[in-house]
């Protein structure tokens, strides 16, 4: 049996692109000599599509796409990720389902049956579960069993600890499949493609059974899809591994049963490295932004961000923006021009202190002389900045990219309306130190330095008062980051953090930090985040403003 796998990038609500997406999907297969061909979960609508799914023109238009796909299939068979109305009277208007559509017909639907609702899923709020469960289909002469996304993640051989009590893949498995098919949209977290190719992995092999794993591809707002689709065959063996983070229609024969010299490739940093650059470039683009504009601080962060931005929309469309205050250093121009010269993008100084001279006349307000002591006067210079920034994403047309970082976001350390405009955070979910790794990875894959090692080992400030710096207000980052990581990320108590090694004043004192209403209050606000952890600031946390929750140290 020859399969293809069809790991396309889709657009939520462009119905007629991802229809066309599916079609040379279709196209490719045939034209492999494929038996069947698998695309992701809901890749016709868009998986993220949110609300979209209430909308009543959506449920009443809900099949019409396939009236396109179906004349498509004669001579293979489709396996395609949709939407379909629920007719009762009662529950969700929608079920997730599979079409499964052989030879120029549609043969029915597998429902979804398990519907997560935890970090950035919200399956039960649009779709209503599947109650009668049939997972199998034959089609010529073989038997293929069918799961969609969440049916697959529930092995109670696999995990320790399940959310649900039934195991729609095993059902399947139950029927004697010849192979076993699950479509995906699995968003990427940090290691999560490992833990994907563990869980196909031991399933096949304890089955006995094939299985062909298929997963999205693509940013959604902050939500990046990193795909590595897998095939596993009956032994366990991964015999075909797609690239992450890009399209792959390619096929493989099942029977064959050696591995496929394809794949992807790299660890974990590099994996950030290339959901951030698929981030800032599917953000762009589904937005219809061509060009992008930053401000360039002299500081690590914003030097990764302008980096990035370069991979992702070219060099030619990044504009860098250096904007000095009475408080900057020569070293932070200098080697911000350093940068933008490795980089080859446009940049421009704009200088905030005569405008910063005059309303500190106008307010009555004292120029800092240290740290702390004026902060209305501190975070007026970063405000400036951002409307500077605003201007010039409003009259060129730039995608304003914000540069803070997970650490800094996590407790408060940015100002509202200042370094936190913009339309996307490209860094609000990567920790200061593995802000440090990625730029390090940058320059080891390059072979020289694109972003400077003075700019990377330079003491964290910023810049706001004279001689200040990140450490006068924080604990050191690799400490915090700890802390930060395992509260997160792990979602553990602060005893747990604490019986990590983690200094216990210290691990209260972040934590209270992370937790102060006006700490949420500022994130809340935040533009949308790329996401490349689990619980991560934005759609996978939801706090509320208004409380009085304080963690307090047991006795």
């Amino acid at each position: 049996m020859k399969v293809t796998i069809a790991q396309i990038n889709t657009t939520n609500g462009d119905i007629a692109g991802n229809v066309s997406k599916i079609l040379a999907g279709i196209e490719k297969a045939k034209a492999d000599s494929s038996d069947i061909v698998v695309f992701p979960e809901v890749c016709i609508h868009g998986y993220t599509s949110q609300d979209w799914f209430q909308d009543r023109d959506i449920i009443e238009h809900a099949l019409e796409p396939l009236n396109t796909i179906i004349p498509a299939t004669v001579g293979i068979t489709a396996i395609v990720g949709t939407i379909r109305p629920n007719t009762e009277k009662d529950g969700r208007r929608l079920y997730n389902c599979a079409a499964i559509i052989s030879n120029g017909e549609l043969l029915g639907f597998i429902d979804k049956t398990l519907l997560p609702e935890y970090d950035v899923f919200d399956d039960p709020r649009y779709f209503e579960p599947n109650e009668k469960p049939n997972h199998l289909f034959e089609i010529d002469g073989k038997k293929i069993g069918v799961v969609v996304c969440e049916d697959f993640w529930n092995d109670k051989t696999f995990w320790k600890e399940r959310l649900y009590d039934v195991d729609p893949a095993e059902e399947a498995i139950q029927q004697h499949p010849d192979v076993l098919i699950s479509i995906n949209a699995s968003p990427y977290n940090k290691g999560k493609i490992k833990l994907r190719c563990d869980m196909v992995a031991h399933r096949a092999k304890a089955s006995q059974t094939p299985i062909v794993f298929v997963n999205l591809i693509g940013g959604n707002d902050g939500i990046i899809f990193d795909g590595a689709s897998l095939i596993a065959n009956q032994e366990g063996d991964i015999i075909l591994q797609a690239p992450a983070f890009e399209e792959f229609i390619e096929s493989v024969e099942l029977d064959v049963g050696k591995p496929d010299s394809r794949g992807i490739t790299g660890g974990e940093i590099g994996a950030i490295h290339d959901a951030l650059v698929l981030g800032i470039k599917d953000y762009a683009r589904k937005n219809r932004f061509s060009k992008a504009v930053l401000g360039l601080s002299g500081g690590v962060d914003s030097a990764l961000v302008a980096t990035l931005a370069c991979e992702a929309l070219g060099a030619e469309n990044v504009l860098c923006v250096m904007m000095p205050s009475p408080f900057s250093s020569e070293g932070s121009i200098k080697d911000s021009e350093e940068l933008v010269k490795n980089l080859g993008c446009d940049s421009r100084i704009e200088p905030i202190s005569g405008a910063f001279e005059t309303l500190l006349g106008q307010l009555k307000f004292t120029k800092p002389k240290k740290g702390g002591e004026n902060l209305a006067a501190e975070n007026m210079q970063s405000r400036l900045r951002g409307v500077i920034l605003m201007a010039i994403s409003n009259a060129e047309g730039r995608l304003l990219l914000s540069t803070g970082n997970k650490s800094e976001l996590a407790v408060g350390y940015c100002t509202l309306y200042g370094d936190t405009n913009g339309g996307l955070a490209v860094l609000g979910d990567v920790l200061k130190t593995e802000v440090w790794e990625v730029c390090r990875y940058i320059n080891q894959q390059a072979g020289k330095e694109i972003i400077p090692v003075k700019i990377i080992d330079k003491a964290p400030s910023a810049e706001l008062a004279p001689n200040q710096f990140d450490a006068d207000s924080l604990p050191p980052y690799p400490l915090m980051d700890k802390i930060l990581q395992a509260y997160f990320e792990q979602k553990l108590s602060p005893e747990e953090i604490i019986e990590l090694g983690n200094d216990r004043d210290l691990t209260y004192h972040v934590l209270n930090k992370v937790e102060h209403p006006a700490n949420e209050f500022k994130r809340q606000q935040l533009p949308p985040t790329i996401i490349i952890s689990k619980n991560a600031i934005g759609v996978g946390r939801r706090r509320p403003i208004t409380h009085k929750y304080r963690r307090t140290q047991k006795l």
